[in-house]
């Protein structure tokens, strides 16, 4: 029991918050509306499909790639945390967090660079949240809002812009400080084949998951195709998805959505909104997350410039600060479980290091 209670831990935080949050909001109708059912079913076939393509080591083989391409650690750094913010514009943070964690592990642990590892993670999940933000569908807020507000995409972007380039400026200089230049090598690694056959399925699962985010096949669909395509194929890889995390997300969603029902909540957020809609939704981010903030703030303030930038920038700093953040924590503590307490200081220190950044440069250029 109680090492289940260690391996589950942000699990049972969010369970209880959901359970105390439920003393102030009962169960009622408004329930159902509170869950992000899309989100979730995402996030299990992304799972499930990467899960079947680390059992066929095309994660290993990518590494190699990686590295033989990279030749030096920090340049290898460079390309996973890139890699992550690109896909994160293109398949939203958390697919892209779920998608290319499992990538730098293996490039560092493969080449004996274990200590980055925390700092690589932070880094990749920094780019995620902050990546994100330049596309209607990098971040799960931005959907919203761009369809609450009825934003132009062509005004949408070019408000994230500014923002978006600083926050590639920030990612770059953190790497070229933190990281070495130490040359990497590929001896650790041997040469793999990858089965064609199964490649090329897992490839077509994982495109079908993600078009399920682009809205183009209904999640259901995709839930039905992925297992029972894995199923057939490895049975292993739907064993091995993270349950935890996906209950963790919906206890989560739970807290959320009765926290944003609470009126001392709405009383004490309002006056905030007026005086600064910027900072009142970076601070509502992280007590909140960053996607229940852009649902509850938009009711109060027509201010969405400031709004938008609050709930994207708002996702670095606390670990609720965004929900993508708890699958970096998820996976980090998979592979070293006793560095929790130490990855958890590092990752607090550097996101309010950026969060304090972001923040400075968007007062100025967001009115």
């Amino acid at each position: 029991m109680i090492n289940i209670l260690k391996k589950n831990t942000v699990l049972i935080i969010a369970l209880l918050a959901a359970g105390i949050s439920m003393f102030f909001v009962p169960p009622d109708s408004g329930y159902a509306k509170y869950i992000d059912y899309k989100t979730i079913s995402c996030l299990y076939c992304v799972l499930a499909v990467v899960m079947a393509l680390r059992d066929i080591k095309f994660f290993t083989y990518v590494a190699r790639k990686i590295i033989t391409i990279a030749g030096s650690l920090r340049t290898a750094v460079l390309g996973i945390v890139y890699i992550t913010f690109i896909g994160s514009m293109l398949i939203a943070n958390d697919m892209a967090l779920i998608t290319f964690l499992p990538l730098g592990y293996i490039v560092l642990h493969r080449t004996n660079n274990d200590k980055y590892m925390a700092f690589t993670f932070i880094m990749q999940n920094i780019a995620a949240n902050l990546g994100g933000m330049l596309t209607p569908f990098g971040n799960p807020q931005n959907l919203y809002l761009y369809s609450f507000f009825d934003i132009s995409t062509g005004s949408f972007m070019l408000v994230m812009l500014l923002p978006f380039l600083f926050a590639i400026a920030l990612i770059t200089i953190a790497c070229f400080i933190f990281v070495k230049n130490d040359k990497l090598s590929i001896a650790s690694f041997d040469e793999i084949r990858l089965p064609k056959k199964n490649t090329v399925i897992y490839l077509v699962l994982f495109a079908l998951s993600i078009a399920i985010v682009f809205r183009f096949i209904p999640y259901i669909i995709g839930i039905i195709l992925v297992t029972v395509v894995l199923f057939i194929m490895d049975r292993h890889a739907l064993a091995k998805v993270d349950y935890p995390l996906l209950l963790t997300f919906v206890a989560f969603f739970i807290f959320a959505g009765n926290i944003s029902r609470i009126d001392a909540v709405s009383n004490f957020i309002t006056p905030l909104l007026e005086r600064n809609t910027l900072l009142a939704s970076t601070l509502s981010c992280q007590f909140m997350s960053n996607v229940p903030s852009a649902i509850l703030l938009s009711q109060f303030t027509d201010n969405w410039k400031a709004l938008l930038v609050g709930v994207n920038i708002g996702g670095t700093g606390t670990l609720i600060a965004s929900l993508a953040s708890l699958i970096t924590f998820r996976q980090y503590t998979n592979y070293y479980p006793g560095e929790k307490v130490r990855y958890f200081l590092e990752f607090t220190g550097i996101n309010f290091a950026f969060l304090a950044l972001m923040i400075g440069f968007c007062l100025v250029i967001i009115r």
